[in-house]
């Protein structure tokens, strides 16, 4: 039996990421912790697990745990479970600078414990089906990629620069940017950013377009906004256009759903078929299980959160940033 413990709930994945874990026969969720008592409380009654009342407490009673506090706290959490020698998953992004993403790296490679990161769209089906069809040539020499992740605007942390690193873009980059380095082997070289506040009176950017340049030698966009209204029938979307010599590959990757009309909550749409965090999760208790090196590594993470920092630095400077 594997022991896991949930460090923060203030992501709304954290609820998704337990509810996958615990059905899982061989995972024991044995409690929460997060600073705000109400959160805390609140979770624990909805997931039907123990709170606890302090971080060290839980950890010395797991195996792993998983970290979906705010974004500024990963590094403190991430480190001090990877000191009792514990294995972690961390929701994205994996820092909000890069000087905690290379130390949470180098603490856990410290402790010889697992560092997996949360990026559940490498494990779509049609992610995967794109890169074995990238891999075979299909498409020939890859020439562009254009890409979306829109969403609704989340409010609370996510727009308190201090705790989340930045609004839409760093919330939404990182995903896009991992799996199209993953399914198409390349790093970001260069970053052109333009974002700004468009829709809502926040402290933080509720739109940003990215224009990248890969190390392949195309050329890849981003349209990575909150633009998604609250009623709108779901929350967002994940889109990646796949331009190659040989032809073009379209991914849409939450499109797994059907339109539902009610007379009391209206047209709303509801999800069918794979759940991507169980995967996720699942491959994480694998991966402890069989001492593997885990599919979504801190490296990733360190990636997709540099091409982001860049976006912010490439805004505020108007001008190309290299990376």
């Amino acid at each position: 039996m594997i022991r896991i413990g949930l460090l923060g709930i203030a992501h709304m994945h954290g609820y998704s990421y337990t509810k996958q874990l615990k059905s899982i026969d061989e995972v024991e969720v044995i409690g929460i912790y997060d600073h705000d008592d109400n959160k805390k409380l609140n979770a624990s009654k909805k997931l039907d697990i123990v709170p606890f009342n302090e971080p060290e407490t839980l950890i010395n009673e797991c195996d792993a745990v998983v970290v979906t506090s705010e974004n500024s706290l990963h590094k403190k959490y991430t480190e001090m479970a990877a000191r009792k020698g514990k294995h972690v998953l961390c929701e994205k992004p994996i820092a909000t600078n890069e000087e905690d993403a290379i130390s949470m790296i180098k603490c856990c490679e410290e402790n010889k414990v697992i560092l997996q990161m949360a990026f559940p769209v490498r494990y779509v089906p049609a992610v995967k089906k794109a890169k074995m069809a990238i891999d075979s040539g299909a498409l020939g020499e890859i020439v562009a990629v254009s890409s979306t992740n829109h969403g609704r605007m989340p409010g609370g942390w996510f727009v308190e620069p201090e705790k989340s690193g930045g609004g839409s873009v760093i919330d939404h980059t990182v995903h896009v940017v991992d799996a199209v380095r993953w399914m198409l082997g390349v790093e970001v070289t260069e970053v052109t950013c333009q974002m700004d506040r468009f829709i809502y009176d926040i402290k933080t950017e509720d739109c940003g377009v990215l224009f990248m340049k890969l190390s392949n030698g195309s050329f890849m966009t981003l349209d990575s906004s909150w633009s998604r209204p609250k009623s709108h029938p779901y929350w967002g979307d994940v889109t990646i256009r796949i331009v190659g010599t040989k032809g073009t590959l379209y991914i849409d990757a939450f499109n797994a759903s059907l339109k539902v009309y009610s007379n009391e909550d209206g047209i709303k749409w509801e999800n069918y078929g794979d759940n991507f965090d169980y995967y996720l999760v699942k491959d994480f208790v694998e991966t402890i299980k069989n001492k593997n090196q885990p599919f979504t590594s801190g490296n990733d993470g360190l990636q997709s959160l540099r091409v982001a920092l860049a976006a912010y630095e490439s805004s505020k400077k108007k001008n190309l940033i290299t990376l």
